[in-house]
């Protein structure tokens, strides 16, 4: 198998080890998961409850999966270099594969549209009750930031999370496009407490939002 160092990485990273298996966060029921977010093993059958394993175990069934990930995208001839392919591996281990399919990054991939492809990813940072995650944020940000090591794009995306927020604010190109950077400096877990506490997403409870007093309420730090 090719090197896949960095998407093994990121994926330990971001999934953690777990010895014993545990259900859906949210339904409390199957999926279950195990080792580094396996939820089957290579033989096909799926996690139970109470299963356990070591981290040499948990280690072969994520080394498994990124083979499998690895050859149905070969059969995709996406003309892919190792760092696009080892971004897309990660993500796809994060959301599945099927979601991956019904996804725009496939028809983003065959029209060179390398943005489209990263705007499509960070896309994926809620939960079932769309709810902004840090981790699933930060996540994002290091698979984008691998998929384009070797490419150079005019424009860097961003879910636009501040700009969204502040549904009110009117600038100017060049201060919305500040606005942009700063997201990109956020720590991501700091944005995401604020952007849940506003729920841009399904209305504030405020009428307006005062942008400067919102920023120095949660301290943005933007070294």
């Amino acid at each position: 198998m090719a090197d896949f160092s960095f998407a093994v990485n990121l994926i330990r990273k971001y999934e953690g080890f777990h010895e014993k298996a545990y259900p859906n966060p949210t339904t409390g029921k199957e999926p279950y998961t195990i080792g580094y977010g396996t939820q089957f093993y290579p033989d096909g059958s799926p996690v139970k409850m109470g299963q356990r394993c070591t981290e040499q175990k948990a280690l072969e069934y994520l080394f498994n999966e990124i083979d499998v990930i690895y050859r149905e995208l070969l059969k995709l001839n996406l003309n892919l270099d190792n760092h696009m392919t080892q971004g897309l591996i990660s993500f796809i281990h994060s959301i599945g594969w099927e979601p991956f399919l019904y996804s725009n990054i496939i028809d983003c991939l065959e029209s060179d549209s390398y943005s489209g492809v990263c705007e499509e990813i960070s896309r994926w940072i809620f939960d079932e009750n769309y709810k902004l995650i840090g981790g699933l944020l930060d996540r994002r940000r290091e698979e984008i930031n691998l998929f384009l090591n070797q490419i150079e794009i005019p424009h860097y995306p961003s879910p636009e999370i501040l700009l969204k927020a502040f549904e009110e604010f009117k600038g100017s190109q060049n201060q919305i496009e500040a606005v942009r950077i700063l997201e990109q400096k956020i720590n991501p877990y700091t944005l995401s407490e604020f952007s849940n506490n506003f729920r841009f997403n399904t209305g504030s409870d405020c009428e307006y939002i005062d942008f400067d007093f919102a920023m120095s309420k949660y301290n943005f730090n933007v070294e």
